[in-house]
Order: structure tokens, then sequence, then C-alpha cells
């Protein structure tokens, strides 16, 4: 063959790298070029057709152009890479780190490289800077991609300052791998707006997105129950709008595209407050909660669910409640960082809420209610729907067929346990005290002024609620007085 090779050893040539031996040197042509096959070491082949250009074939069968020569200063060996061999024409002259060559650019590249040699031009160096200022520059717009600004929102921002980081950080696009590093949610705003300099996104961008979790879902997330929402919307505006607006505090964004946008109007305030019937059939229906349908262990609602009717607080206090946090005279400690409000909490633990604990064998895990020991218990969706379907029999065997309950929710439970404190005659400061509720008769000048924390009375409020319970769950003609009053 006429391209064959003129030896088959390899030699370690000048410019730094083994290569096989140059192949014959040769005008090249299309038709030779395509006709060059690759072997196990790298092929240069000189082009006689152009000063210094040869054509390089990579073990791959990747072919480019490469020039090589020496340096005027000192004879310095050097090269410099053109570009990658192309048979099909390009627009505009060809240029330094172009990605695609045809033959005629390559020589036409090459002769222009020479004419700025002989100009006393470093070639090789301006190749070099100019390489670098493109790095930068493609470095600073990664940095400011909605991706990388997002993600630096999440970890500076959100993860050490706020309680439901994680949270934020999925409706924003990310979540967390085994190596506990954010990775981009499928289908998520990371992904969506992957390539988006932040600063571009527009409050048309913004809107798109509102819409459509206000029609199907929150991108990249599953939505709890399909169709039309208002809340979703207004919640992903305003992760949104915090994102944002620090970005623009820390001058990474000129305006915040949320500031203007119409917030979804706030959800009806709840007022839900299970019945007499419906804590009896409750607390009933825990008995059975746990058990599981097929196999796997039984998970700890029962106790867990009664704690959260017993004391009133919020389900993610209980849930994660840890065994460092429970004292030998019968308190539970709540940290500032586990409060809602962010202030630390002392529940004084009536005798049943104690016991109600004390079924939680201690396995060696940092958490009283779970069921693999890393975590707190989780399932509360399957749950909740076990729990609604066992309160439901229970309505029907004692009311008829026709018997209903209204729809609740686990947080109800927190506010029945408000109501029924306060029809037993307990004072509302008293009340809010033992449920670490700072607004109402504890906001204003009367929280700024009045320090006291009132221990006593808080004990003896839990303990009246739930020896109230014991009776009404045990006793069915007991019902929840409805103007105040002891029962």
């Amino acid at each position: 063959m006429t391209n064959a090779p003129a030896k088959r050893k390899s030699e370690k040539s000048a410019f730094g790298r083994t290569d096989r031996a140059h192949d014959k040197p040769k005008v090249l042509t299309d038709a030779a070029i395509k006709k060059y096959k690759p072997e196990k070491e790298r092929r240069r082949i000189r082009d006689l057709g152009s000063q210094g250009l040869f054509l390089i074939i990579e073990p791959s069968g990747t072919k480019s152009f490469e020039m090589r020569f020496r340096r005027p200063a000192d004879g310095r060996p050097a090269k410099i890479r053109l570009g990658r061999y192309t048979k099909h024409e390009i627009e505009g002259a060809p240029v330094l780190g172009q990605r695609m060559l045809t033959l005629a650019a390559a020589r036409q590249l090459a002769q222009e490289v020479h004419r700025r040699r002989a100009l006393g031009e470093d070639v090789i160096g301006e190749h070099k800077a100019q390489q670098q200022r493109q790095r930068a520059e493609v470095a600073e717009r990664d940095a400011n991609t909605y991706p990388a600004a997002a993600r630096a929102f999440v970890e500076e921002y959100a993860r050490p300052k706020t309680r439901r980081w994680l949270e934020t950080a999925h409706w924003l696009g990310f979540d967390l791998d085994d190596n506990d590093t954010l990775t981009a949610i499928p289908g998520g705003l990371a992904q969506l707006w992957a390539d988006k300099p932040v600063g571009a996104i527009d409050a048309s961008d913004i809107w798109n997105v509102i819409e459509q979790a206000r029609r199907t879902a929150v991108p990249g997330i599953k939505p709890r129950s399909p169709g039309l929402s208002e809340t979703r919307p207004r919640s992903l505006l305003a992760m949104l709008s915090r994102l944002f607006g620090w970005l623009h505090r820390h001058r990474r964004i000129a305006h915040n595209p949320c500031a203007g946008l119409h917030r979804p109007p706030a959800p009806a305030a709840r007022d839900r407050v299970l019945t007499s019937d419906e804590v009896r059939w409750f607390w009933a229906a825990t008995e059975a909660v746990d058990a599981p349908k097929t196999t796997g262990a039984p998970k700890p609602f029962k106790p867990l669910l009664r704690l959260l009717l017993l004391t009133g607080a919020r389900l993610n206090e209980v849930a994660g409640m840890r065994r460092d946090e429970l004292h030998a005279d019968g308190t539970w400690h709540l940290p500032g960082e586990r409060t809602k409000n962010k202030r630390p909490h002392v529940v004084a633990l009536s005798p049943l809420a104690r016991d109600l604990i004390a079924t939680m064998r201690d396995k060696g895990s940092d958490f009283v209610f779970t069921t693999n020991g890393q975590t707190p218990v989780s399932g509360w969706n399957r749950m909740k729907r076990r729990l609604d379907a066992i309160m439901l029999a229970l309505a029907k065997k004692e009311k008829g067929s026709r018997a209903t309950i209204p729809a609740w929710r686990i947080h109800d439970l927190r506010r029945t346990a408000v109501t029924g404190m306060a029809e037993l005659g307990i004072r509302p400061d008293v009340i809010e005290l033992a449920i670490n509720h700072v607004s109402g008769h504890r906001g204003g000048i009367a929280g700024v002024y009045n320090r006291s924390e009132l221990w006593n009375e808080r004990r003896e409020a839990l303990e009246q609620w739930s020896r109230h319970v014991q009776v009404l769950v045990s006793n069915n003609v007991v019902r929840l007085p409805r103007h105040g009053g002891a029962a």
C-alpha cells in the first residue's frame, strides 16, 4: 500500500511523546486520509502540502491535525493541536482551538500560524493564554448556573439555618445521595434549568414552573394528591423567592425575579378538632394500626400517635424524639434546633405518656421511635390511610352503616389537645406554654415582659388533660364539655 509505514519500530520523539515512527510523508488528500487506519500505536503522517503540518491518528481512530516546529527564541520543540479532521466544509475562517477542520482549513490555519511566527508572535504562549481565559469563562459561567447557585443556597443557608432544609432542597431540584452530596432530581428544577444562568431566569420562567405546580406537580416531585392545588404553587414560590432573595443579597443577581409575582392565596385556617367519639375511635384504632398488612416488622405508631394527642406536640418533634432528651424526672427536653420557633422546650410528661414511651425498648438507637435504628419512623401516609379505615369501621359498627368521619390530619391532634385543655378550664397562657406556642396570650408585650414559665401550672395542665383522655377512652358515656368547666 502507498500509505504503509516506513518502519514498525516505536521511537521517543523530540516532542515528548512515544509514537510509532513517522509514516512516509505524503501530500495528503481526503481520499488518502480516509484510507489511513488506526493501529496499536499513535500514527503521525507529515503533510508535504503544508510546512510543519501533521495528520495524527490515535489508536481509537480519531484523526486530527497538529503543527510541529521549533521556537525561534531557544530552538526548543513545540507543537500545537489545530483541531479534529472532517471532510465536511466549515463556515468562516479557521481559528486555533476550532473543534473540526477540513484538510484545506488546516493548511490555511498552518499558513496563518507561520505568518504570526514570522511577525515575532509567541503562538504557543498566546494559545495557552486564550485557553486559560476560556476555561475561566466556562468556570464562571458554570458557577452562575441555576444548579450551582441553588446548591450554594442550600449548603450555605438552608442546611445550617433552617429546620426543614431537605424539603427545600427537594423543591429546588436536589436530593442527597449516599455520600451526603446534593444531586439533581430527575425532572426537577436543577435538571430543568441545568444550563441556565441564574441571572437569566426571569418572571416568565418562574411563572411557568409555578403554574405547573398548580396544575400537576412541582417539577420532579410526585404530588401527594393529583389535580389542581393552591398550596403547591404558594410553597414553591415562597422557596424560590427565598433563594433569589438570598442570591440578590449576595450580589449574584441584579434583581429577584419573584418580586411582584402573584402569590397564590393562603389556605383557609384549619379548625378541625376531633370530637369525643372520634377521640375514642382514634385511641382504639391505634391498637391495630401498627400491625403489618403482609410481612415486615410492625412500626411504633401506637405509642407515637397517642403521645401526639396527650402532649399537643408537633409531629416531627415526637417522631424525632431522642433518648437523651428524656430525663429521669419525667420531663422531655426539646432543644431549640428541633422546635418550630427555635426555642428550647420542656414537656412535663404525664404518667400515661411516660408509660407509652417505656413500651419502646432501647435497642441501642438514639431514636425512641424507629424501625431501622438510624432514622425516625416513616411511612406516615400509609399509616394514616390505615388509621382512617380502622376508625371508620369502628364508627360504622357503633353508629350504623351511614356513619362518616370528616377528613382530618395528624396535626389536628395538636388542636384537639389545645381545645380539650381549654374546655377543661385551663388558662390560655398556660396552654400556650405547655405546647410551646408564643403568639396569642404570650405574644407582643406580654411575651416580652412576662418571663414566668408557670412550670407547676403546665405540668398540672398536661396531667389533667391526660387523665381526661384516659377516662374518655375507657368510658363511652363521658364526653368533652362544650362550654368550659371540668368534666
